[in-house]
């Protein structure tokens, strides 16, 4: 059995983009936007947005015979505890490490490196 290496799996994360996109949907939302580009079952889409919701990454409310589900958690919270789960995990919590390793897997383009030295030339102290 394979572990991933956060709390959420590949199907998972997608389901969230789709609701943080829309900002709220139902199960048919989600499902019609997936169905552009592969087959899943409406089924399938419905039990990982419970799970979702489960988890506390999703919030819901009846809406008639529907469920909407929202964001619970900010998806910036989100995408930051997922790279700090990475990073523990992989990377021993070395982010210079992380950072190292995209910089170095990565196709970066001259823009996208000048981007990312102008982010790091305007942290913070």
């Amino acid at each position: 059995m394979r572990r991933s290496l956060t709390p959420l799996g590949e199907t998972e994360m997608e389901i969230l983009h789709h609701v943080w996109e829309l900002e709220e949907a139902s199960v048919a939302d989600v499902r019609e936007r997936m169905l552009e580009y592969r087959e899943v079952a409406y089924t399938t889409v419905m039990t990982i947005m419970k799970n979702l919701a489960d988890k506390k990454f999703l919030k819901y409310r009846k809406e008639g015979l529907s469920y909407i589900y929202s964001a619970a958690i900010n998806p910036d919270e989100v995408r930051g505890n997922l790279v700090h789960e990475i990073v523990d995990k992989v990377f021993k919590g070395s982010t210079k490490d992380l950072v190292q390793a995209l910089v170095n897997k990565e196709n970066l383009t001259a823009k996208e490196r000048e981007e990312i030295k102008n982010l790091i030339d305007n942290l913070e102290d």
